[in-house]
């Protein structure tokens, strides 16, 4: 989708007879979407209004581009395996529920490879299906030992499209990036040019250690010196600095070792305590980020920072990390109840602002939702009924910002009225009648609907009291559904049903019917009781 006024224009001549549909491969909702052109801020798609005329729920919540990757995947290794004369099955698997795209499942003829987007499923090294990993998806050294070698995948934005690059990482080995038109798949699964090197160094055989016919003799300190080098090698495979510490001191005590097993000894010894006092330094720099997240008091990075911390503490854990750990939990399980009953709070708050008609009031209240519910939706935490409140808050916002008459303004006319007010009157310009859109009067595209309303339309509600003291009418009476005491759950005007999002049909069909019988809306904070 172009982000620019001008390229959306060219956008919408080369795809003027397609649709466009929100896609049920990314979490969408499967409905019809329209482009939207600003000429203020980007260019989006965006779904066509409810029945109601209040805007259109969507359950996907990711708009990143990495939301599409899984699709990426599937084209790129279509076209990949097509090009050789090979056929797969691709599947979007959702083990135990997980969100779909966390995993993309190819099924080759004798062989079937599970990429691992995210971390949603863990791999399972003992199954005959081939992991791929995603950058994020971690993997331990123990692994990587056992395997030789293990395969990742990464995608690259180039221009409007992704580029897949397949990596191969092994023990004590950088990894590897290539195209994917430089891997193959073999009897071994997929393989890349690095693979074929990392099998050539396991299989050329070590240099013989003893000489043939002669009992080489060993001393005691060399022994103890070749122990401790292993016990060295597994300490830094644990990624315990403590053990690495306590090895490293062993070693500085150790004296009377053969000059040749002496210099592996001192670079052994040398690179470990490097690393150890990096890893000293590093975990103690994540605990007092920590304790700053805490007393800054923001919820998302505690939770962020606790994973990290935990992760980089697993072994040899100090009572200080374990005392910033504790602390940030404690602080996370009194900090989010009391930011969802903040949100709650402010949900009443503005209802009851709103019924009041205080719109520079209401503004400050939702901007100050909107950061409560940003915090919750960081952590994971907040219902969806919390969520769709605010977003049908943010989105009627628009409509109340409306300038004083007579001061300067750029903001377009149709943001300056409600999306459900666009067709309350008929469109004097094109002729469309009341509920209908209006439509393109010249041009190539003559007939077609338009996107927004004519400007003339507009004005019959935005106070344009000399056309309608010329046309002789007076500005028809728009019934809303939170105008209303709804039927069902008996909910007041400006209270929002007790349903996830939207208001119930009963009580949007009583609004209508008082639309229809041009009744004129009582004092505020009295509603007519439902009929």
């Amino acid at each position: 989708m172009p982000l620019e006024a001008i390229e959306l224009d060219a956008f919408r001549s080369l795809y003027e007879k397609d649709s466009f549909w929100c896609g049920l491969l990314l979490g969408g909702c499967g409905g019809q979407l329209t482009t939207k052109l600003y000429t203020d801020r980007v260019c989006h798609f965006a779904h066509h209004p409810g029945p109601d005329g209040q805007p259109h729920l969507c359950g996907r919540r990711a708009r990143s581009v990495s939301s599409a990757d899984h699709l990426y995947v599937k084209a790129a290794a279509a076209a990949w395996l097509r090009n050789r004369g090979t056929q797969a099955d691709f599947d979007f698997a959702q083990p135990d529920g997980t969100p779909l795209g966390s995993v993309v499942d190819i099924q080759l003829t004798h062989k079937r490879l599970r990429v691992h987007l995210d971390q949603g499923v863990a791999p399972e090294w003992d199954s005959p299906d081939e992991p791929v990993l995603g950058m994020s998806v971690p993997v331990d050294q123990d692994t990587l030992i056992k395997r030789w070698y293990v395969h990742r995948i990464r995608l690259d934005s180039e221009g409007t499209s992704r580029r897949v690059r397949i990596g191969t990482e092994a023990f004590a080995r950088q990894t590897e990036w290539f195209p994917l038109e430089e891997c193959a798949v073999t009897d071994r699964g997929l393989s890349t040019p690095a693979v074929e090197r990392i099998i050539q160094a396991h299989s050329t055989p070590e240099p013989a250690r003893w000489t043939p016919g002669k009992k080489q003799k060993t001393s005691p300190q060399d022994e103890r010196a070749q122990e401790l080098m292993r016990r060295l090698l597994y300490a830094r495979r644990t990624e315990s600095p403590g053990l690495t510490a306590t090895v490293c001191r062993e070693i500085a005590g150790l004296s009377r070792v053969s000059p040749q097993l002496q210099e592996r000894l001192d670079t052994a010894h040398h690179s470990a305590s490097l690393w150890a006092e990096k890893e000293v330094e590093s975990r103690r720099t994540q605990v007092s980020l920590l304790d700053q997240a805490v007393a800054a008091q923001k919820i998302s990075q505690v939770k962020s920072l606790i994973a990290q911390t935990k992760k980089a503490t697993k072994v040899d854990q100090t009572e200080e990390e374990e005392r910033a750990i504790r602390a940030a939990l404690a602080y996370l399980a009194v900090a989010i109840p009391a930011a969802i009953d903040r949100l709650n709070a402010l949900l009443e708050e503005v209802s009851h602002i709103r019924a009041n008609g205080d719109p520079e009031l209401l503004t400050r209240k939702v901007r100050q939702m909107s950061g409560e519910a940003d915090e919750l939706r960081r952590v994971g935490k907040g219902v969806p009924h919390q969520r769709a409140q605010l977003a049908l808050w943010e989105e009627r916002l628009r409509s109340l910002l409306v300038p004083p008459p007579g001061s300067p303004t750029s903001v377009p006319s149709h943001q300056l009225v409600g999306r459900g007010y666009w067709t309350a009157k008929m469109c004097p310009l094109c002729a469309a009648d009341c509920g209908r859109q209006c439509v393109i009067l010249d041009g190539p595209r003559t007939g077609q609907l338009r996107g927004t309303p004519h400007a003339d339309r507009l004005r019959l509600l935005t106070g344009d009291f000399e056309k309608c003291q010329t046309e002789g009418k007076e500005a028809q009476t728009v019934w809303q559904s939170y105008d209303v005491t709804c039927p069902v759950c008996h909910q007041k005007p400006g209270a929002w049903c007790r349903t996830p999002g939207r208001p119930h049909a009963l009580r949007s069909k009583l609004a209508a019917d008082f639309t229809q019988q041009k009744r004129q809306k009582p004092e505020k904070g009295i509603a007519p009781p439902p009929q």
